[in-house]
């Protein structure tokens, strides 16, 4: 055997014994997984992300660490997940504002195509146009255009602040109907919730899960909800499409992103955790209780989803003035 030959061998031995002493590439998730939720606790958002992380920490064997980040009207917690290391252990459940904030603030720290890629979409919590029944003498959809029509900017809805989903529903509205209606933005759905009910506001586009006590009680009147189809929390109210404005659609949904340049195996991984803990009885009771209905959408399909909201909510935004700062 020739030295050539012999130190060739010798390497590729080397080479050999390395690699099994080299410890085997651990399988994801090996550590903790930190769960930004952007707004405090309490809401939809952070019972979704509740719910769904017990049922990852089960699967996985690891925790799931739900932490709220509240500030800025979401945009502190979302940025600080833009900044994390795109390994899959930081993700951010958020919403309607992954589209809208870069048309609704005049500076963002992140740029929200650019410096995340989607999980999935996870579900639905449909808005619902409630009246308080003191207020307004209309009891259907068609009824309350014309009282709205009669008296041009004298009715007032309330919304949980400048540019949420709740305001945006109120701007889709009146553009598509041709209804003045005065906007006043509370600082969360709460405050707005307590005026409606005592008279201080005629109406507003409320979170199903929100406003279906008060429905229920009597105390608010449902004149319909904003999604393309009926909700299954309060089946016997219609649409706002059903009830009088055609083509009206608006979803307000919650997804899951992480950091972009995230291995795309590993966004698999929790793509499919996440679907199948949304099929499970056991969360679809838990979102039920929430209003919500579950999705799970592959990450092509919510891409996909957001590119199709983006070019209709620059539309509204640009041409009705809406700015949240």
């Amino acid at each position: 055997m020739n030295r050539l030959v012999r130190l060739t061998l010798h390497a590729a031995l080397l080479l050999a014994g390395a690699a099994l002493l080299a410890p085997a590439h651990a399988a994801y998730p090996d550590k903790p997984i930190r769960w930004v939720v952007p707004f405090p606790p309490g809401g939809a958002m952070d019972g979704i992300a509740r719910a769904l992380g017990e049922s990852l920490a089960r699967k996985f064997g690891q925790a799931v660490v739900v932490e709220n980040k509240p500030g800025a009207g979401g945009n502190l917690g979302v940025d600080l997940v833009a900044k994390s290391p795109a390994d899959g252990y930081t993700m951010v459940i958020t919403s309607i504002g992954m589209v809208t904030n870069r048309y609704l603030y005049t500076k963002l720290s992140y740029d929200p195509q650019k410096d995340f890629v989607p999980v999935s979409q996870l579900a639905v919590v449909p808005n619902m146009l409630v009246i308080n029944p003191n207020r307004v003498k209309a009891r259907t959809v068609r009824e309350l255009i014309a009282e709205a029509k009669a008296q041009p900017g004298k009715m007032v809805y309330a919304s949980a602040g400048n540019g949420t989903s709740i305001h945006l529903a109120g701007e889709l509205f009146t553009a598509m109907t041709g209804t003045e209606i005065m906007h006043v933005p509370y600082r969360g759905s709460s405050p707005a919730v307590t005026d409606l009910l005592g008279g201080q506001v005629d109406m507003m586009f409320d979170s199903v899960a929100s406003a279906r006590p008060h429905v229920q009680s009597g105390k608010l009147l449902a004149l319909g909800v904003t999604t393309a189809t009926r909700s299954a929390a309060m089946a016997q109210v219609p649409t706002l499409a059903e009830a009088g404005v055609p083509g009206y659609a608006l979803s307000p949904w919650f997804g899951v992103f992480m950091p972009a340049g995230t291995p795309k195996e590993v966004v698999r991984t929790m793509h499919a955790a996440l679907t199948e803990a949304l099929k499970s009885t056991e969360i679809k009771a838990r979102l039920f209780v929430l209003g919500a209905e579950p999705i799970g959408s592959t990450p092509e399909a919510f891409a996909a989803t957001l590119a199709a909201e983006n070019s209709q909510w620059e539309q509204l935004i640009r041409t009705r003035g809406i700015k949240a700062d």
